[in-house]
C-alpha cells in the first residue's frame, strides 16, 4: 500500500522526524524556514497531510485552492487560531491539535515569568552582565512578594488549572478565576479558587493576572486600555496564551505610565517581530515563545501529531480532532 505523503512545515525533534519518515512518505523542512502562502497552496496540492506549527499563518490566502489533495492539517501545538478554520471546513480538511502534553511545561513558563517579573530578575541579570552592579543595598531592585498574593487566572482550561496548582500549592497564593463558562466546584476547590463573573472584577482584585485563554478573534484585544486601568498600579500581567489577547500599544503605555507594575510575556502579536516599545518598557520580562520548550514535551507533541495522522488514514476519528 502506498504510504500517505506528509509534509512537516518546520524542523521537528529528531526522534519524531525519524518516526515520520519510517511510517509515512515524509518531506522535512531541512532549512527550517517559514513557508509563505504560495508555498502552502502548493503543499495542499502535493501532500495528503500537512503538519504545521502554531506560528505558520494558514489564512484564507494560504488556503485559496479549489481541490486540495491535503485532507488533514495535523497541527503541532494546542492553539489553532493561526488556521482559517471556516475555510478549512469548506475545503473538507480535518484539523487536529496536540492538547494535554504541553500543559505542565507552559504552566512552568507562566510561573517562571511571574517570579522573574515580581522579583525583577530580568533587570538584575542584565545589570550583573553589564558590570553595573555596585553591591547589595536595602533599596536595590525591590520587587513584589509572591507568596500569599492573589493570582487571577483568565481561562481555566488545562494550562490555567496547572498554573493554579503551582501557585496555590507551591506559593500559597489565593486564586481568582475568570472563565466564560462555569467551572465545576470540584476544580475550584482543588486550588481553593473562587470564580468571578466579570473580568473587571478579577483584574481589580489581583496582585498578578495570568492569561490562559484561547487566541483568535473572540479574544483579540481582551486586555486593553480599560482592562489595564482596572488593575492595581503594582499588579503584574503574565501572558503565555496568544499575543493577540493583549493590545500591545495599551500595555506598553500602561507599563511606561505606571498604570501597572510589570509584565511577563512569552507570546507576541506577529512574532517573531514584536513591538519595539516592549524593549524599553520598565519591569518587563520577554521570552521567545518557550512555553512548551522542553525536549520531552516537544517530542510528545510531535508523536501526538503523528498519532492523529495515523488514525485519520486508518479510517478512524483522530483523537485530537477539532474540526
Amino acid at each position: 500500500m502506498t504510504k500517505p505523503r506528509i509534509l512537516l512545515t518546520r524542523r521537528w525533534p529528531e526522534a519524531v522526524e525519524a518516526a515520520a519518515c519510517a511510517e509515512f512518505d515524509a518531506t522535512l523542512n531541512h532549512d527550517d524556514r517559514p513557508m509563505d502562502a504560495a508555498a502552502f497552496r502548493a503543499a495542499l496540492t502535493e501532500y495528503d497531510a500537512v503538519l504545521p506549527t502554531v506560528t505558520d499563518k494558514i489564512d484564507a490566502e494560504a488556503l485559496s485552492v479549489d481541490a486540495p489533495r491535503t485532507c488533514i492539517l495535523a497541527n503541532y501545538g494546542v492553539g489553532f487560531s493561526h488556521i482559517d478554520m471556516a475555510r478549512a471546513t469548506d475545503l473538507g480538511i480535518t484539523v487536529t491539535n496536540t492538547p494535554d502534553v504541553l500543559s505542565a511545561c507552559t504552566a512552568d513558563i507562566a510561573m517562571t515569568l511571574l517570579l522573574m517579573t515580581a522579583r525583577r530578575a530580568g533587570e538584575g541579570e542584565r545589570e550583573v552582565r553589564a558590570g553595573e552592579w555596585s553591591g547589595w543595598r536595602p533599596t536595590h531592585l525591590v520587587g513584589k512578594k509572591v507568596t500569599g498574593a492573589v493570582l487571577g487566572i483568565v481561562g481555566f482550561g488545562r494550562i490555567g488549572q496547572d498554573m493554579a496548582r503551582r501557585a496555590r500549592h507551591g506559593f500559597g497564593m489565593e486564586i481568582r478565576v475568570f472563565n466564560r463558562s462555569a467551572v465545576p466546584e470540584a476544580q475550584l476547590a482543588e486550588v481553593g479558587a473562587r470564580q468571578v463573573a466579570e473580568l473587571s472584577t478579577l483584574l481589580a482584585e489581583c496582585d498578578f493576572v495570568s492569561l490562559h485563554c484561547p487566541g483568535g478573534a473572540a479574544n483579540a484585544g481582551l486586555i486593553g486600555v480599560a482592562e489595564l486601568a482596572s488593575m492595581r498600579d503594582d499588579a503584574i500581567l503574565i501572558n503565555t496564551a496568544r499575543g493577540e489577547v493583549v493590545d500591545d500599544a495599551a500595555l506598553i503605555d500602561a507599563l511606561n505610565g505606571g498604570v501597572i507594575g510589570g509584565a511577563g510575556l512569552d507570546v507576541f502579536t506577529g512574532e517573531p517581530a514584536i513591538d519595539p516599545g516592549y524593549l524599553s518598557a520598565p519591569n518587563t520580562v520577554l521570552l521567545p515563545h518557550l512555553g512548551s520548550a522542553t525536549a520531552a514535551t516537544r517530542e510528545e507533541m510531535g508523536h501526538r501529531a503523528l498519532a492523529n495522522v495515523r488514525a485519520f488514514f486508518a479510517g478512524d476519528t483522530p483523537p485530537d480532532q477539532v474540526t
